[in-house]
């Protein structure tokens, strides 16, 4: 990325649509975009991504385009943005995550700042990933402990038999959840109350006889109930 982005870049057509970032932090630019305004099948290409890809982002109001005749274009400043973006998906993060962490940047008043958004970003996700890890050893643990011993009838190698099914919310709950967002966002995309969706986690964890949330969605991905 340029060094110190420090000015808002302003367009035609999409100025009163783009985020306006003044300080965004430092990501790799891909070495071979065009300067200035770049065509919607040059930034696919840079960043590895489809068209839709692209498109979606727009939906989700990360990033903008404007057009010159036919040709779909992003300015510099959308392609910085798309530059922290492709980081944060290629660390994992949940596109709710991405769009709170972009949120957060636009009032961010200097480039310290807007560096220690991403650094906290980074140092959540990483925390994550460390209770994936764990959660996922002691799995792989307890799969090769079953193996090792003889099945019988009354020793069921799944240890989610006999487990209650999850009700229509509480997969819409449990989807939400692997995708990654907060209890808090979880809560507004089910029109409930916060202490509601709270409850509607703690349910789908005891059903799934885990400890926390990262055991049920790593339990729920291994039984094929999500998917991520």
């Amino acid at each position: 990325m340029a060094e110190g982005y420090k000015q808002g870049f302003t367009s035609d057509l999409a100025t009163q649509t783009r985020p306006r970032h003044r300080f965004l932090p430092s990501a790799a630019l891909p070495a071979d975009l065009p300067r200035g305004r770049v065509p919607i099948a040059d930034m696919a290409n840079a960043f590895g991504v489809t068209h839709r890809t692209l498109h979606f982002y727009e939906e989700k109001g990360l990033i903008s385009a404007s057009r010159i005749g036919l040709m779909r274009v992003y300015e510099p400043g959308d392609v910085m943005r798309m530059a922290v973006i492709n980081a944060c998906r290629e660390a994992g993060m949940a596109v709710a995550v991405i769009q709170d962490l972009m949120n957060d940047l636009i009032e961010a008043d200097s480039q310290e700042a807007a560096e220690t958004l991403f650094r906290d970003a980074l140092v959540t996700r990483k925390r994550e990933l460390s209770a994936e890890m764990s959660t996922l050893h002691r799995q792989m643990q307890q799969v090769n402990e079953l193996l090792d011993n003889e099945a019988t009838d009354d020793q069921p190698l799944n240890d989610n038999q006999g487990a209650s099914p999850l009700t229509d919310q509480e997969l819409r709950c449990l989807a939400l959840m692997a995708a990654g967002l907060s209890t808090q966002r979880i809560a507004r995309t089910l029109d409930l109350p916060n202490d509601d969706a709270q409850n509607l986690e703690s349910g789908i964890i005891v059903k799934f006889r885990a400890n926390n949330r990262f055991q049920a969605i790593a339990q729920a991905v291994m039984l094929g109930v999500v998917q991520v």
